[in-house]
């Protein structure tokens, strides 16, 4: 019997010829993750621990992102303890603001990540990084301080569920919807512990920016990672980024899954997962006509450039609607430079919007763009529990690009076919 994808990066890396769902192995990591809200934690826990060095300095990335630029005197003393700490243990990716940008978008454009790798993050959406054929996934923040000091930590060996995408994808229909349709399908805890590999003739067809966007939400099915095979636009996407050696590995093709599931792409249209939950999935047409008060366009899940242009494509020549706040975020300095370059920035300014420096902010409710009692939002972002975006009476609807975008346009939720013409 073969071996998925994901048992063989952790087989390789524990030093093993093979593993099965369900082992326990001790495996190297390859990179280590903290953010602005996590890492301080995990810093104090490896000075707590006494350790006298980290296991290697070029293998730890500290991404303040959350709450930068610093919103409070509390947000600013978390990312001085980050970059103290990576000056004092010489952590050359410390990623100050200028340079900064969300994580889960800044780590792949940098080429820090490649095919076969084993990541681990202290934050839930370290999974993104599956796209490029790595298996990640995201710890505790007193996990994260025990492999900045080891390079190692345990894993539980995951099931596998396969998830086969035929068919053509329909106009306006991304990756977000595709990973917003398979939630709606089996549910916020469908995948638990479990590894979620895409395939299929629509995945191949898939741009990284829209593979980057479903592994990105393999958590909110709870799965313990997402991942795909790399292929030759792996290769392409990483030209130039990283100078690293990779192979292109695959599943087995007698890999044993715990469970296959095949969808039509040309049956799924442009999705809005409605309050307070990922799997409330429904096609736009559905939900249309919900009066909004807020946009966000942007997160670590739809801030790549990609995202920006298919919003910009809506935006073109239209004014966002009286009343409407929309707020549109690149994921990196590099994505936002892009932006200026090729007018985006304009567009959106010119249609009302205003455009952020890269930040998670709204998503979590942290700032630049915190919602009031009642209002509702369309938002890019991965999340829409109760409170995730400011207070508790307010609600989330979530969406890809393109919806976001036609409904700051009319005012409510909206088909992108209805602002813009077939």
């Amino acid at each position: 019997m073969g071996m998925t994808l994901t048992e063989k990066i952790l087989a390789r890396h524990s030093g093993r010829d093979r593993v099965r769902p369900g082992d326990f192995v001790v495996a190297r990591v390859d990179l280590v993750l903290g953010n602005d809200i996590t890492a301080p934690v995990a810093i104090k826990e490896f000075e707590r621990m006494g350790a006298p060095r980290v296991f290697d300095p070029g293998k730890i990335a500290l991404v303040p992102d959350h709450f930068t630029p610093n919103k409070d005197i509390k947000s600013a003393e978390q990312v001085r303890m980050m970059r103290e700490f990576a000056r004092k243990y010489m952590i050359a990716n410390f990623f100050e603001v200028g340079q900064m940008g969300i994580e889960h978008c800044l780590l792949p454009e940098r080429g820090m990540v490649v095919p076969g790798d084993l990541v681990v993050g202290a934050d839930s959406h370290t999974c993104t990084y599956g796209a490029l054929g790595a298996f990640s996934t995201g710890v505790g923040s007193t996990d994260m301080a025990a492999a900045m000091a080891t390079g190692e930590l345990w894993f539980k060996v995951p099931e596998t569920m396969k998830f086969v995408f035929t068919g053509r994808l329909n106009r306006w229909v991304g990756g977000k919807d595709l990973i917003l349709y398979t939630i709606g399908r089996i549910g916020v805890e469908g995948a638990r512990y479990r590894a979620m590999e895409f395939a299929g003739p629509a995945i191949s067809s898939l741009s990284i920016d829209g593979r980057l966007t479903m592994a990105n939400m393999a958590i909110e099915a709870g799965a313990k990672n997402g991942i795909f095979m790399p292929d030759d636009k792996t290769v392409e996407y990483l030209k130039g980024r990283t100078s690293r050696k990779y192979e292109l590995e695959t599943s087995d093709e007698d890999a044993e899954y715990h469970s296959v599931h095949e969808f039509d792409a040309s049956e799924i249209q442009p999705q809005v997962a409605l309050p307070h939950l990922p799997e409330n999935a429904r096609p736009v047409n559905e939900v249309k006509g919900v009066r909004i008060d807020q946009v966000i366009i942007g997160s670590c899940t739809n801030g790549r450039i990609e995202d920006m242009r298919e919003a910009a494509q809506i935006l073109k020549g239209r004014k966002v609607a009286r009343g409407v706040r929309c707020i549109v975020i690149p994921g990196t300095q590099a994505i936002y430079l892009q932006c200026v370059r090729e007018g985006l920035v304009e567009t959106f300014v010119e249609a009302g919007a205003v455009v952020s420096t890269p930040t998670c902010g709204p998503c979590l409710g942290g700032h630049m763009g915190v919602l009031a009692a009642g209002e509702k939002a369309v938002s890019t972002t991965n999340r829409n529990f109760v409170g995730r975006m400011g207070h508790v009476e307010s609600e989330i609807y979530l969406s890809g690009p393109a919806v976001a975008a036609a409904s700051a346009v009319v005012g409510e939720i909206a088909s992108p076919d209805e602002v813009v013409s077939q």
